[in-house]
């Protein structure tokens, strides 16, 4: 099996940690996809139509990120972690993996969410990726997963 990445967002930390556990479980590097301006309580308020980020997904706006992933050819398999933001990735994961070549490679998707289902979201975020790029699988964990059920998840 080719080196595996667990690159995420994290808002609140909730995805943060089921990355980290992740990373630890599969033995993957990691790596947090973080933006130059972090969000605030106020930037993350969805029900304010002014909120930071109703206005990214509403204007499809890239957001700039503060380090990119050094040695990204090295990297067979992708596990790219994300709270889910109406419906979708939100838009730093669209950033994200516009400023890689991921001819290749394997892209697993992995949400956390309150209450939605992955829905299409691998269908939205499939227009940003390199062509050839596939992605494998994609699915919310909201649970509190084990390391052997993590293991037994990421089988790609």
């Amino acid at each position: 099996m080719g080196k595996r990445l667990v690159a995420y967002f994290s808002a609140s930390g909730v995805t943060k940690g089921l990355a980290e556990k992740l990373a630890e479980a599969i033995e993957a590097d990691i790596f947090e996809i973080a933006p130059v301006e972090p969000y605030t309580e106020a930037d993350l308020k969805w029900t304010n139509p002014l909120a930071r980020c109703n206005r990214e997904k509403a204007g499809k706006k890239d957001v700039a990120i503060k380090e990119t992933v050094q040695d990204m050819d090295s990297y067979e398999t992708l596990y790219i972690g994300f709270p889910i933001w109406y419906w979708a990735a939100p838009n730093i994961i669209n950033t994200f993996v516009k400023q890689y070549d991921l001819s290749g490679k394997k892209i697993v998707l992995f949400a956390t969410s309150g209450g939605s289902n992955i829905g299409k979201t691998a269908e939205k975020l499939k227009p940003y990726l390199s062509a050839g790029a596939e992605i494998a699988g994609a699915e919310v964990l909201n649970q509190n997963p084990s390391l052997e059920e993590l293991k037994q998840w990421a089988v790609w």
